[in-house]
């Protein structure tokens, strides 16, 4: 068990189990089935991602370094979130985007029955120790609990 310290983005308490990537998240491509055809179980359609391609987002602990890609990323957070189709949180290594933080942070004022915590700069050290089916909790004050 490990614990790491970050940045509350939009803030919440979750245990989840991790699903990771050590490539960036193109959040459009990733949610775009989740969003137009009602795959309520949020399998990423970005097969640039091997990571991630075909695996269920929603619910998890989406583990990743950034997002990349198009200028909708928050709005497609936001839609995620509004849809209940969400990771449980998103833990970032690096700093978030601009674009991305807005739509966490939007979901999380404007949406009143949804709760994704968003923690960034855990740092590298957290993508190297986490992986895929690790559990993952998430404290309000950016603690990171890997176990």
């Amino acid at each position: 068990m490990r614990t790491f310290h970050g940045r509350t983005v939009a803030p919440g308490s979750v245990t989840a189990e991790a699903l990771v990537s050590h490539g960036g998240l193109n959040t459009l491509a990733s949610f775009q089935k989740a969003l137009q055809f009602g795959d309520k179980k949020a399998t990423c359609g970005d097969q640039n991602n091997p990571d991630l391609y075909g695996k269920a987002m929603a619910g998890k602990a989406l583990c990743l370094p950034q997002t990349i890609g198009s200028t909708t990323g928050g709005l497609v957070l936001y839609c995620a979130c509004s849809m209940h189709r969400q990771p449980a949180c998103l833990l970032f290594s690096n700093p978030i985007d601009s674009l991305a933080a807005a739509g966490s942070v939007l979901a999380s004022v404007w949406l009143e029955d949804v709760n994704m915590p968003v923690v960034d700069c855990l740092g590298e050290e957290f993508l190297q120790y986490v992986h895929d089916g690790m559990t993952v909790s998430v404290s309000p004050d950016g603690t990171v609990t890997v176990e």
